[in-house]
Parts: C-alpha cells; sequence; structure tokens
C-alpha cells in the first residue's frame, strides 16, 4: 500500500477517466470502500484535480526510474557484448541469466516425479 503524500505517476486508464498517463501526481486519501473499484484518491497538479484511481493505474516514481535504469544497463552490456564479439555474454544476457540454473531444475523436475511415482506405486501395493 502505497503511503500519503507519495508521489507516483499514471501508467494507464483502465476505467477511461481521462487520466493524464504520464504525469505525476500525490496520493491525498485512499477509498477503503469495499463496493468500489478505486484503491487511491490522486490529486493531479497539471490538471489541478483530484481523481479517484485504482491501484494498477498507478506507479510509484522510484520503481519507474528503476525499470528504466535496468533496461538502458541491458542494452549497455549488449552492446558492449556485441563490440568485443564476445558471445558468451551476449547469450548470458539475450537468454537471462538464469539459463544454466534453469537447466538444472529440469533434473531436480524429473528426480521428482520418478519419487512421485515410486510413492503413488508404494501406496498401491500397501
Amino acid at each position: 500500500m502505497l503511503r500519503l503524500g507519495q508521489k507516483v505517476i499514471i501508467v494507464s486508464d483502465s476505467f477511461e477517466q481521462n487520466l493524464p498517463i504520464g504525469d505525476y501526481g500525490y496520493i491525498i486519501a485512499y477509498d477503503r470502500n469495499a463496493d468500489n473499484a478505486f484503491d487511491y484518491v490522486v490529486r493531479i497538479p497539471k490538471i489541478n484535480k483530484n481523481m479517484f484511481v485504482p491501484a494498477e493505474d498507478i506507479e510509484l516514481e522510484e520503481t519507474l526510474l528503476q525499470q528504466e535504469v535496468d533496461r538502458i544497463e541491458r542494452e549497455a552490456l549488449i552492446d558492449y557484448a556485441l563490440a568485443t564479439k564476445n558471445e558468451e555474454l551476449f547469450r548470458k544476457i539475450v537468454n537471462g541469466e538464469n539459463a544454466e540454473e534453469a537447466s538444472s531444475d529440469g533434473a531436480k523436475e524429473v528426480q521428482s516425479q520418478q519419487d512421485f511415482i515410486r510413492q503413488i506405486n508404494l501406496k498401491a501395493w500397501i
């Protein structure tokens, strides 16, 4: 739950209430009514209005900035890998950094499935 007074960015307009997407606002109240689809009342200084918004339509400014930093960092690493012709680094970035762990998880999953079948057969035998 977001705190009162926090700066948020409007990222979508799910109820088509003409929210200014991309603009910032400040949380001024919670809407605790269970019969209502809206979660917050946001003050939007640019249009000088208070608007009811659901939680999905707003995002913290810090979160959006961190996502942008991660995207730029990933693009820079890809550019570096291409410039230095480092195929291993490029594949690691493009395919995801947990590619090696995923292959080992698959072996564990097969083993656990075999254990499961053994347990079922044991219970059927009893």
